[in-house]
């Protein structure tokens, strides 16, 4: 994927398009966050299990009376492939053992004995659910390894297996089963799209009851949400319409991994065309979304947020059914999190409601989001403030001129000036922009010279002047034209500013119809 620092890629994806007022309102996609690609993803794509059977209850019951032993690995070669059923139970055990310690696992050396295939045999054996149990653990922890190791099990023929044991009578086996396609799953597209085709869906989504242990549920819910995940190409509508209205109902669980990793699915979902966030939309989960977005954890908050934050990017009637749902009241409080990643986050969904009609603007102004916008570009970290930027930019392309004086009250032309120094021309080409359209639209209300004396009384004047001579030269040329356009004293089109010492109580006169 291409970094975002590219400015091509960042104005191809943003709401925000420059100076191109009907440009910026066609079609709207969300931009990816480096937090994407550049951070490790919050939510796991593969996991093993490492689970002593003893602790659980349900395998212990599977294997009760089996009698367990140590092997090494040429006598579990050998044991597993035997034709005597017990010594097959006691080599695949004796693998699954080695394959679940919690450090440096022998994956490597259990694919290139050749055993695979013969566990995949093994998940056919009806009258042996223990060593179906056991076979499913270790292809579980195989499939959780490299994707050449998750190759390896998917070439020998697990997939379809594994789906036929979705019906086990046996919890155990059919829990084991689902963890074992989720990893499968969680490798990437192709391994993703094999799951669906073979027609794992419906056997897990009739899995999802309010009876099943919550263990069980928690692993269901993960590997729905891997097969949610990934976008090149995207899971088929059907596999998505299928999914969705379980999806929604697990929304309203209480249980936080659950949560988490519903809302999960949901972002990958929703992280797409108008068409893809529609689907998403008529389900009805953005209350249940915004809900959670108030979440005290990171583990829930994080991934609803995206979510929501994913739907912004779409039609403008996508964005005033998340403003309807109550956006705007949650996130000038997320703007004020603890945590950076999800002030900009919050930040970037914000500036997505900022790119639409001066409607969805005069509500972000009415929800009080800009005192704590202002804030983060004052003091927030500069991947946070770049984003409250671009809010700017939003708000100043779409909004009236009466809305462009309310957000100059907020206060928001200092600390923009004072981001002129920084070492990213993209955003302080976008800053000057802004600049220019508050201008400009001081200049219609006949309130020019005062805004040009506010600007000179915060520095401003001095640093557009200095990135005149900038070595990029869109920020160069974009810096003269200002200083051309507003502040040549004396040429016919500029501005003579009044003595800095004068009275500047008239400054408040600037909005005096306002």
């Amino acid at each position: 994927m291409p970094t975002l620092d590219a400015p091509e890629e960042r104005l191809r994806k943003f709401k925000y398009r420059g100076k191109d007022a009907s440009m910026r309102r066609q079609q709207r996609m969300g931009v990816s966050l480096e937090l994407r690609k550049a951070k490790k993803d919050e939510q796991a794509l593969k996991r093993r299990n490492i689970t002593n059977v003893s602790s659980d209850p349900a395998s212990e019951q599977l294997t009760k009376g089996v009698r367990t032993v140590s092997l090494n690995l040429q006598e579990i070669i050998n044991g597993v492939n035997a034709s005597d059923p017990d010594l097959c139970f006691q080599a695949t055990q004796a693998a699954r053992k080695m394959l679940s310690r919690e450090r440096n696992p022998p994956l490597k050396l259990i694919v290139e004995a050749g055993l695979i295939p013969r566990l995949v045999e093994f998940l056919k054996s009806s009258l042996h659910p223990c060593l179906q149990f056991e076979a499913a653990w270790a292809l579980t922890n195989i499939a959780s390894g490299t994707s050449e190791q998750t190759q390896a099990v998917v070439e020998s023929g697990a997939i379809q297996p594994l789906v036929e044991l979705l019906s086990s009578p046996h919890m155990t086996v059919c829990e084991q089963a689902v963890w074992a396609l989720g990893n499968i799953a969680g490798d990437g597209p192709e391994f993703r799209d094999l799951v669906i085709s073979s027609n794992a869906i419906p056997h897990l989504l009739a899995l999802v009851s309010s009876t099943i242990p919550i263990t069980f549920l928690r692993n269901i819910t993960w590997t729905l949400s891997n097969l949610c995940r990934n976008k090149s190409p995207y899971p088929c509508k059907k596999a998505v319409k299928q999914m969705l209205p379980v999806l929604f109902h697990l929304l309203q669980h209480e249980d936080d991994e659950v949560l988490s990793d519903t809302c999960w699915a949901l972002s990958y979902l929703s992280d797409g065309c108008n068409e893809r966030i529609g689907q998403v939309v008529d389900t009805g989960v953005l209350p249940r979304l915004v809900q959670l977005m108030t979440s005290s954890e990171l583990n829930i908050l994080t991934p609803s947020l995206r979510t929501v934050g994913n739907i912004v990017t779409g039609t403008d009637h996508q964005t005033q059914v998340a403003i309807d749902a109550g956006i705007l009241n949650v996130l000038p409080q997320l703007l004020m999190h603890p945590k950076s990643s999800i002030q900009k986050e919050a930040a970037w969904a914000l500036s997505n409601v900022a790119a639409g009609p001066c409607q969805h603007i005069q509500q972000l102004i009415a929800c009080g989001t800009l005192p704590p916008l202002v804030a983060l570009l004052k003091n927030g970290e500069f991947k946070v403030q770049k984003e409250a930027v671009w809010t700017v930019a939003n708000f100043t392309t779409g909004g009236t001129i009466d809305q462009l004086i309310q957000l100059v009250h907020s206060g928001v032309l200092e600390p923009l000036v004072n981001l002129l120094t920084i070492q990213d021309p993209k955003i302080v080409t976008i800053i000057l922009d802004v600049i220019s359209l508050i201008l400009k639209a001081a200049e219609k209300l006949s309130e020019k010279e005062n805004m040009c004396l506010l600007i000179e009384e915060i520095g401003g004047v001095d640093k557009i002047e200095a990135l005149q001579l900038h070595e990029n030269p869109q920020v160069a040329l974009t810096a003269l034209n200002i200083i051309e356009n507003h502040f040549c004293e004396g040429e016919e089109n500029g501005t003579v500013l009044p003595a800095l010492d004068q009275d500047c109580e008239f400054l408040n006169h600037l909005t005096k119809n306002y």
